[in-house]
């Protein structure tokens, strides 16, 4: 393993250190690698050591190249100072990515607290938005006014283009209310953003990975809370893929929980999206109405269906329909191959 640290802007005492795995080899399977940007938290204040290095190890051993950004705090917190120091560490990143044997477009930003504030704000607003989130107990609403009077709330920033998130915290964190992370989720969801998120049911603000070697064996904490590590890493793979021939497997987690807003339709648009394009009801039509013999659960066609049960089922996705309706999986191709003719009129 190689280590590297990059001073990013002296005045503020800004710095990059680069903790990079070897590739080929003996590793001869991996010419590549995804990794990972840390963001320690610390209030804006200073960057904690116990969210720095403790963190990198569990994803360095999990193969991932990893990063620790040590941006401005202190009396050289004032916004959009730490966003900057983000923006300059990401371009270097990928800028670099045949240098540091890193898929450019598999990096996830990881941050704690008013780190995970700077995460956020990296997932929402930044120009060089990351391929991942990874938010701890992370401050994302107005209350991070209370560390940094300029930093701005990032849940209202939270769009279609905010890249998938993992969230954890603890639903008696006495520092960070717990809200600040359910709110963001729901933005989330309005969004259609896919995520992952575990509140755990007791435990103190900042505990990092939650080792005894971090925090203290005393500590009142859920004997759950450490599996944050390994189920975020087992997230990214759902995200990234998986270490194949050279290559990424295959994401099985799309971006989005659904395809509402992809260029055409599809099986995995929602039911109700899809009927309201109007090629796209003629579509489902002509399957689960008069036309296809097929009929809706409870003996409904398509046309024949209440508002009421609109309603229920508008949310579902369409594949999860015509599952429900006992569709062969080659039929369920069929609507899927006529759906992927019409665009998405966005």
């Amino acid at each position: 393993m190689k280590v590297e640290k990059i001073v990013l802007n002296e005045a503020r005492e800004v710095s990059l250190t680069a903790y990079l795995l070897d590739t080929g080899g003996e590793f001869r399977n991996i010419c590549k690698r995804p990794a990972v940007l840390i963001l320690p938290g610390g209030g804006y204040q200073f960057c904690s050591e116990r969210e720095a290095d403790p963190v990198a190890m569990p994803y360095l051993k999990a193969g991932y190249q990893a990063f620790i950004l040590r941006y401005s705090v202190g009396k050289h917190s004032v916004w959009p100072n730490p966003l900057q120091d983000y923006e300059q560490a990401m371009e270097m990143i990928r800028k670099r990515a045949e240098e540091w044997k890193v898929f450019s477009d598999k990096v996830a930003v990881i941050g704690f607290s008013a780190g995970g504030h700077l995460a956020a704000a990296a997932a929402t607003m930044s120009e060089n938005r990351p391929n991942a989130a990874i938010l701890g107990y992370p401050v994302t609403g107005s209350d991070v006014k209370g560390c940094c009077a300029t930093a701005p709330d990032t849940i209202p920033s939270v769009d279609k283009n905010t890249c998938p998130c993992f969230i954890f915290a603890t639903r008696t964190d006495e520092i960070v209310p717990v809200m600040n992370s359910i709110r963001f989720m729901e933005a989330l969801v309005q969004a259609d953003i896919s995520f992952e998120s575990h509140i755990y049911s007791y435990g103190p603000h900042g505990f990092s990975t939650c080792d005894t070697s971090v925090q203290s064996r005393d500590t009142t904490i859920s004997s759950r809370v450490p599996n944050w590590v390994a189920d975020s890493i087992g997230w990214l793979k759902e995200i990234f893929g998986d270490f194949g021939n050279g290559e990424m497997t295959k994401p099985v987690c799309k971006a989005h929980a659904t395809d509402n807003d992809g260029e055409f339709l599809s099986v995995d648009c929602t039911f109700g999206y899809v009927m309201g394009n109007p090629e796209g009801r003629k579509v489902v039509e002509g399957f689960l109405g008069g036309a296809g013999n097929q009929e809706r659960p409870g003996g409904q066609e398509a046309s024949q269906m209440t508002p009421e049960m609109m309603s229920m089922v508008s949310g579902m996705k369409l594949r999860q329909i015509l599952e429900y309706a006992h569709m062969p999986k080659e039929v369920i191709e069929q609507v899927n191959g006529q759906l992927s003719m019409i665009p998405n009129q966005r």
